[in-house]
């Protein structure tokens, strides 16, 4: 294709254009030979002259086209280039649309950016002084391949002017007003859905520095509440999804649904701060009482409607029922780092290395398992993914508000817990677990290596009344009755901090792998050595256990006492070293995951000599800065897939990590497999 050999080697792209759209422009292309190379030209219907088409201007024209053939609007009110001075300086912007009544009053002003060169935010920036500048009212930024719509606001106290997200562009027949206050179903919603070419994080940082640090208030806490009522609004929309979907299984096409009797969104920028602020509160309260627990009664947004309507802008187009856990564990990895939760060397596991742990692992519906460092709980929320798909086979595990059946839900209820300490993560596990495992959470705020000293948190009436109903069902899992010591879980899966020392005495003085060479307690040892103790305190013979650890405790001679501990208990059962690149942009500290089973006399009799499963990621699964490298396709729900080698997604990739421990262990005849 002609276009396509133009943009060769640049980063602009044609994908936001039809086919029809391109061929017109190719068709209209003039090819000569200057100096015996072929170039190539159009004629602008706006500067009414020829015009070289490189990259840019192939964008640009395609751009023009849709403007005037889709949107309604006359060339006669275009302007390529054009000026907009700002204070001493001026800068031309790519293409301005003038309004019809007022042909000097710039209303959209479009910029065409390479997708390099500035970045999107530097782009938006960039379009944010235009339109103030200017006194343009909306703003577009496209490089061909994304494409962001914007309206002017200005904060009515600080005078300040910044950019609200709109889902869709006027047409020239239509006010700014009648696209904010129109209908908008689940329908629109998988038309416009943002997390096809963004990440929920990167969605987050488009507005956070300007709404967050404008606000005076948290932001970990002010989103997690704005995602919060996002979820639930999606959540009462569910059955108009699941209608559309079985309508695009039998051929449709999404364009020919017809949503009238669909369900309006209401999760929605109104252009008015009053009438937003009323539909988001309504939502707020409701959801708390749908899903209690997550919430005191007693909370409020404390955001200002002019920020609040912000935040709702960046988020409204956002799809996070129907999709993966990825998609939002992404943001709260985020936003708990944000609130420094990294400084202890806790950082979220990638879903793909949770996935690969419970493949290996094989948990069953007559399993229970725990996670004792849960971060959002992303090793609970899997392990029940996968044994309801060993309860209803062939039906997808996503994050949906599809009813469970009482097997399903008795399993979360009776076999499912997770322990963390940081209050920011409790209160995000808690959410996904009463969303996704309809209503009930045993998530459980307490120090897991301080166990001695739990009763001072378990007595507090503020504890009981969030924690209490899940706590009973935790403590039937106690050894001795009573004591906080020792538990009989069939699994233990978790990602520790591996970061800083424990000094506190009271807590060392518990545990047998804090004694030296000498049999003396030491000052201080690393968090991570007293979770290898204190989970296997958590299993029950036979039990299993997954664990990510720094790659030194596997290599250090210093630490032979730590691996001496381990075999002494269990067997070995595989070795997986992680890539460098798996926890950045966090840090770039090598890991493996350690997997064992504790002696048994019936389920892992005692041996002296026994084959271990070693294995080394070979794809990194992100690049040096730490963002995810994908495939290039998607799986059968349309998500993007990280580009790794722990296990096959399904059969869409080739046989993995796992792939190969599963014939390992059916091999050794290990009693989980």
């Amino acid at each position: 294709m002609l276009l396509e050999t133009i943009l060769k080697d640049s980063p602009y792209k044609l994908t936001q254009f039809s086919p029809e759209q391109i061929r017109r422009i190719e068709n209209a292309a003039q090819t000569r030979a200057v100096n015996g190379k072929e170039t190539f030209s159009i004629l602008c219907p706006v500067r009414k002259k020829t015009i070289k088409l490189t990259p840019e201007e192939v964008v640009r024209q395609l751009y023009l086209q849709t403007l005037m053939t889709e949107y309604g609007y006359d060339a006669a009110n275009f302007e390529i280039q054009s000026e907009v001075t700002m204070g001493s300086s001026g800068k031309r912007a790519d293409i301005v649309v003038y309004e019809k009544e007022r042909p000097d009053q710039p209303y959209i002003i479009v910029e065409l950016k390479s997708p390099s060169n500035p970045t999107a935010l530097e782009g938006k920036k960039q379009l944010e002084s235009y339109c103030k500048f200017s006194g343009a009212s909306i703003g577009v930024w496209t490089d061909g391949n994304d494409i962001e719509y914007y309206y002017k606001e200005q904060d009515k106290q600080s005078k300040t002017t910044f950019l609200n997200k709109l889902s869709a562009l006027p047409k020239a027949d239509q006010t700014l007003w009648e696209v904010l206050q129109g209908p908008y179903t689940i329908k629109q919603l998988y038309q416009n859905d943002r997390l096809q070419k963004k990440s929920l994080s990167y969605v987050i940082t488009e507005f956070e520095d300007r709404v967050m640090a404008n606000s005076g208030e948290d932001s970990f806490d002010e989103i997690f509440k704005v995602l919060f009522i996002k979820l639930y609004d999606e959540y009462m929309s569910m059955n108009d999804a699941d209608e559309m979907a079985a309508l695009l299984r039998n051929n449709g096409k999404l364009d020919d649904i017809n949503d009238s009797k669909f369900r309006r969104l209401e999760f929605r920028d109104t252009g008015d701060d009053a009438v937003t602020k009323k539909r988001i509160n309504t939502l707020f309260e409701n959801a708390n009482k749908q899903w209690k627990g997550v919430f005191d009664d007693n909370t409020k947004i404390k955001l200002k409607p002019s920020h609040l309507r912000s935040c709702v802008s960046y988020l409204q187009d956002i799809k996070l029922f129907n999709s993966n856990l990825e998609v939002v564990d992404d943001a709260f990895e985020y936003l708990s780092i944000q609130a420094a939760k990294g400084a202890k060397g806790q950082y979220f596991t990638p879903r793909y290395v949770i996935d690969m742990c419970v493949k290996m692992l094989n948990p069953k519906e007559k399993e229970s398992m725990i996670d004792t460092a849960a971060g959002s709980c992303g090793f609970p929320m899997h392990t029940l993914l996968y044994v309801w798909g060993q309860i209803k086979p062939n039906k997808p595990n996503l994050f949906t508000n599809a009813s469970r059946s009482t097997r399903e839900i008795n399993y979360v209820r009776d076999h499912i817990f997770a322990i963390d300490f940081d209050p920011r993560s409790v209160r995000v596990a808690r959410m996904l677990n009463i969303i996704a495992g309809d209503g009930h959470s045993n998530v459980l705020k307490l120090n897991t290596l301080d166990y001695k000293r739990w009763k001072e948190d378990i007595e507090t009436p503020e504890w009981q009344k969030n924690y209490n109903e899940g706590f009973q069902r935790f403590i039937e899992y106690r050894r001795k009755p009573g004591e906080n010591k020792e538990f009989e879980f069939d699994l233990v899966m978790a990602n520790p901090p591996f970061a800083g020392d424990i000094h506190d005495n009271e807590i060392i003085a518990n545990y047998e792998i804090a004694k030296n060479a000498n049999g003396k307690k030491q000052s201080k040892i690393g968090r991570d050595i007293l979770f290898i103790e204190r989970n296997l305190d958590f299993l029950k013979a036979g039990g299993r256990m997954a664990i990510v650890l720094p790659q030194g405790r596997f290599n250090n001679s210093s630490d032979k006492y730590i691996r001496e501990f381990i075999a002494d208990r269990c067997r070995l059962l595989a070795v997986v070293g992680l890539h460098g690149n798996t926890f950045k942009p966090h840090t770039g500290t090598k890991t493996s995951v350690l997997f064992v089973q504790k002696w048994d006399e019936k389920l892992c009799p005692r041996r002296e000599d026994y084959p271990v499963f070693f294995a080394t990621m070979r794809e990194p699964g992100k690049d040096n800065s730490g963002d995810k490298i994908y495939e290039s396709f998607r799986d059968t729900h349309g998500h993007r897939i990280v580009k790794h080698d722990l296990f096959n997604h399904e059969g869409e990739t080739q046989d993995g990590i796992a792939e190969a421990f599963i014939e390992f262990a059916r091999k050794e005849g290990l009693s989980f497999f």
